[in-house]
């Protein structure tokens, strides 16, 4: 799997958060509703933070009894296929992403959001990314007080 780095600048590509992500992998009411947003897109960043988050979830559901473990298989190799496949495209973060979040916080006037949303949107800023794909309406507002477009199902 070829993973970008966070230095390139992608103003034409349009980020997917985890809670999109999972309905992508897992049947949930709004699962055909995201992926027809996906479909529209020519580029979708997956950040390892997002690869992260839904591995984390999975192996949750998994442990938890939700997923048998033939059903947990085969929902991360569909993700390990997704990350390979247009318009998807994996990029790795860095350090630096905490910066920007932190930054985010400081500002004057930020709508809060949790910790792993406010990395996501600071991902955003690093990539240069305005465009989010979430059906988080907390990160949604938060996205949006930062002049960011956000697509929701």
């Amino acid at each position: 799997m070829h993973r970008s780095t966070a230095s390139a600048q992608m103003t034409e590509a349009a980020y997917i958060d985890t809670s999109c992500l999972l309905k992508l992998l897992l049947p949930e009411p709004e699962s055909s509703a995201v992926a027809e947003l996906v479909a529209e897109q020519k580029r979708l960043v997956v950040s390892s933070l997002a690869e992260l988050e839904a591995r984390s979830q999975l192996f949750a559901l998994r442990r938890g009894g939700a997923l048998r473990p033939s059903q947990y298989r085969a929902t991360t190799e569909r993700l390990d296929a997704l990350m390979g496949e247009a318009p998807f495209e994996a990029v790795a973060l860095g350090g630096e992403v905490f910066d920007a979040a932190i930054a985010q916080v400081r500002q004057q006037g930020t709508v809060h959001c949790r910790t792993l949303d406010r990395l996501h949107l600071g991902a955003m800023q690093l990539l240069g990314i305005q465009v989010l794909l979430t059906t988080d309406r907390q990160q949604a507002a938060a996205a949006r007080g930062l002049d960011l477009r956000v697509r929701s199902p």
